[in-house]
């Protein structure tokens, strides 16, 4: 082998001890770098996602609000035209019925109960007999009384004559007129206790409660039973007291018997107490109810509407059509077919009406129906138009 001959290398295999070139410089740092690459490129594409998952959200939301705006035109809605009507501040309050007048009859003088003539129920007129006590010693004691009155009534009239001839004094007249006046007493005493021994009514009315029985011996004082008037009755009510001052002036109330069908009548004011009756501090109202056929009867119980007041041009809307929200109250008023929010104060209630004070004008068209799905100028699809608030909804 020649040893003067040079080696031949490859042309393509790198000198380990040439200096690195640009290109394997950069692979180099690239397979060094590539955790952090690719880690910056999973940053970049959540950053990309989360982007296109937002706007996407934003596109659904305005989708929905679209829908939703689309939905709110197609809105049916029935309006109430409103004009002046009468509305009354009024109380319903319950009571009771009460008997006119009950009256306890009493024993007025002693002795044994020898005749009854009525039962508990009966109804009985002024001035009927009801019953008797043994009247034989009262009349024994009146024939005497009588004897005495006209053997006082001889003397007197004798010396009478005599002082007239100047045969007795003065003094002798007088005290004959003296003993005459006592013998008179005596007489009307005796009948009286006679006239007592018959028990009689003393007015139309019915027996509740009869505590006579045929041999009973009574005494002054004793009960004999209970009368009650009921002719004529007192439907009495509670009053509050705040509504005192205004039920002062009402002369009339109306009342509604539950007992009797809701019967309906009308009760004249009778009776207001000036002082409370019981703790809950509520004022007694009597109010006079006429009965001539006793059909009402004491302890039924009745409904009193009470009416305060009256205003007779009062604007006045149903009830659920007032929105409350946030210590607001407000309306939805109809102009053309797009409605307004209007908010009002209110006044007095009357069953499913309420009176606006402020915020509403005669002939304003009020969302009824429909007015709880619309907002502050949305358009409405009219159905129909009230003029009467009674009037069935659609």
């Amino acid at each position: 082998m020649d040893t003067n001959q040079v080696p031949i290398m490859k042309k393509d295999t790198p000198d380990p001890s040439s200096p690195p070139t640009f290109k394997s410089r950069l692979l180099l740092m690239f397979w060094r770098n590539l955790p952090r690459c690719i880690l910056v490129l999973l940053i970049v594409l959540i950053v990309v996602l989360m982007g296109a998952v937002q706007d996407r959200k934003v596109r659904l939301e305005e989708e929905k609000r679209a829908a939703r705006v689309e939905e709110k035109v197609l809105v049916n809605a029935v309006l109430l035209e409103v004009q002046p009507e009468p509305i009354e501040d009024a109380m319903n309050l319950p009571g009771t019925i009460e008997p006119w007048t009950s009256l306890e009859l009493m024993a007025q003088v002693n002795g044994a109960l020898v005749e009854v003539r009525v039962q508990e129920g009966d109804f009985v007129q002024a001035g009927q007999v009801l019953a008797l006590i043994e009247p034989d010693e009262y009349r024994f004691a009146l024939d005497a009384a009588e004897a005495a009155h006209a053997q006082a009534m001889a003397e007197y009239e004798r010396n009478r004559t005599m002082y007239r001839d100047k045969v007795i004094s003065t003094a002798g007249l007088e005290s004959s007129e003296t003993r005459l006046r006592l013998a008179t007493a005596e007489m009307e005493q005796a009948r009286l206790r006679l006239n007592r021994c018959t028990i009689t009514a003393p007015m139309d009315a019915v027996v509740k409660r009869l505590d006579a029985k045929i041999g009973l011996f009574v005494s002054i004082g004793d009960p004999l039973g209970e009368l009650l008037r009921i002719d004529r009755l007192k439907a009495v009510v509670g009053i509050p007291e705040s509504d005192v001052d205004a039920v002062r002036r009402i002369d009339s109330v109306g009342l509604h018997i539950q007992a009797l069908n809701n019967r309906a009548l009308v009760g004249a004011t009778h009776f207001l107490a000036p002082a409370p009756d019981t703790g809950a501090y509520l004022y007694r109202l009597e109010l006079a109810v006429e009965n001539p056929g006793y059909e009402i009867l004491p302890g039924m119980f009745f409904r009193a509407r009470i009416v305060k007041r009256r205003i007779d041009d009062a604007l006045s809307v149903p009830l659920f059509s007032v929105i409350s929200r946030n210590d607001e109250q407000f309306i939805f008023i109809a102009e053309g077919d797009t409605v307004r929010k209007q908010p009002v104060r209110l006044g007095v209630i009357e069953q499913w009406r309420v009176e606006i004070v402020d915020g509403l004008q005669p002939g304003d068209r009020v969302v009824v129906e429909g007015h709880r799905d619309v907002e502050d100028g949305q358009q409405i699809n009219v159905v129909k138009v009230m003029t009467d608030p009674s009037e069935r909804l659609l």
